[in-house]
């Protein structure tokens, strides 16, 4: 009965570290870093078509006030904190902290990268009574 228990609280905990984790956003950007997108988008040269097939569309669209186009890509990249799987004290307090990378780049008139950046910042979101 023992070897019993212990399986079912191992399938669970196995369960639980197999969920904790969630990712949101652009799967695309999730092996890039900077250098590789660097290498990827060159000023003066990679066109919107291109972009679009490395990345595919954008999250958001906006344009400057000159009238440039500004295409921008996110991807965040999170895990639950073991706070989260405590019953009842999850009610009063959860946590989900990762990365979040993000890609903005400007096109000129022409459809052309004028700039591009790429950045990686942590992240971190609690909820709950007590957050």
């Amino acid at each position: 009965m023992f070897i019993k228990t212990v399986k079912i609280i191992g399938a669970i905990f196995v369960t639980i570290l197999i969920t904790a984790c969630v990712s949101s956003g652009n799967q695309s950007l999730k092996n890039e870093t900077e250098l590789s997108v660097t290498e990827k988008i060159v000023k003066g040269e990679t066109t919107t078509t291109e972009i679009k097939a490395m990345f595919g569309s954008p999250f958001e669209t906006t344009y400057t006030d000159s009238g440039y186009l500004i295409w921008k890509y996110r991807l965040d990249d999170l895990e639950y904190d073991a706070v989260n799987f405590i019953p009842y004290l999850n009610l009063l307090k959860s946590r989900v902290s990762g990365t979040r990378k993000e890609l903005v780049i400007l096109f000129d008139e022409n459809d052309v990268v004028k700039r591009a950046n790429m950045s990686e910042s942590k992240i971190e979101t609690e909820s709950g009574v007590f957050h």
